[in-house]
């Protein structure tokens, strides 16, 4: 395919994919389809309470990059002895923006990058090991359950924290003219969020699109999540990469 590459992340992770994009000889568009932002600065003062007790948890899990970045805006110095839990590749890079690393802190991840998310996660804890030891979620407002849920099941004390906002961009007449422009011919999506691809779909929707426009984009998608919820939205052109942004970046080659 030679269309654009519509980077569809949020707007703080999307322009270094851009760039990747370019040195390829695509055309990267940014089209953020979700918008995130800091916590009201009402709500900051129970977050950092939070994080100034890191040392107590066992484990702590980061659901995304957005939640490490909102989180580290508050850490001065990982704690030793606390584990990390995190679900795909892009919260790997995002902790070694702050020095955090696998071997000076234990950090969990899925053993398949193609599987990055909570249900995957839990496979590659010791959950038996939790039992009875504090563990903290940090999430977007709005989280799933799953995994609080899992760890409780499985004997945890958890506690969830949110760390930032998170919401589908209002339909404004500059971008129902971008998005109406993109559906126009086929090109590359990458969707990197089962909310963002729900989103864009609703922002179609809306905008009176034609289904059959929308679901003729080739869509290219890190989690089987993802994919699962593409197939059940009517999208047949998928491509699932695995996580981590040289896998998309492969398959844009392919």
């Amino acid at each position: 395919m030679t269309g654009a590459v519509v980077i569809t992340r949020p707007r703080q992770q999307a322009e270094p994919l851009a760039r990747a994009v370019a040195a390829l000889g695509r055309r990267p568009v940014l089209l953020p389809l979700l918008e995130i932002s800091p916590l009201p600065e009402t709500e900051q003062g129970g977050l950092r309470r939070v994080l100034a007790g890191l040392d107590a948890y066992a484990l702590v899990v980061f659901v995304s990059p957005n939640a490490i970045e909102a989180a580290f805006a508050h850490i001065g110095r990982w704690p030793e002895g606390v584990d990390i839990g995190v679900v795909g590749e892009g919260s790997r890079a995002a902790l070694a923006k702050y020095g955090v690393l696998d071997g000076g802190v234990r950090i969990h991840c899925p053993a398949d990058p193609a599987y990055s998310d909570s249900e995957h996660l839990l496979q590659a804890l010791d959950l038996r090991a939790l039992a009875g030891r504090r563990v903290l979620v940090v999430r977007g407002d709005g989280g799933r359950e799953l995994m609080p849920e899992a760890l409780r099941g499985a004997g945890a004390t958890v506690e969830t924290v949110t760390a930032y906002r998170r919401a589908v961009p209002e339909l404004t007449q500059a971008l129902a003219e971008q998005l109406s422009s993109l559906l126009a011919a086929p090109n590359d999506w990458i969707i990197t969020s089962s909310e963002a691809l729900r989103g864009l779909v609703s922002l179609a929707e809306r905008m009176g699109e034609s289904p059959q426009r929308l679901r003729r984009q080739r869509l290219i998608v890190p989690h089987a999540r993802i994919h699962e919820t593409a197939l059940a939205l009517g999208f047949e052109d998928l491509v699932l990469t695995g996580s981590g942004d040289e896998r998309l970046l492969a398959a844009l080659q392919s």
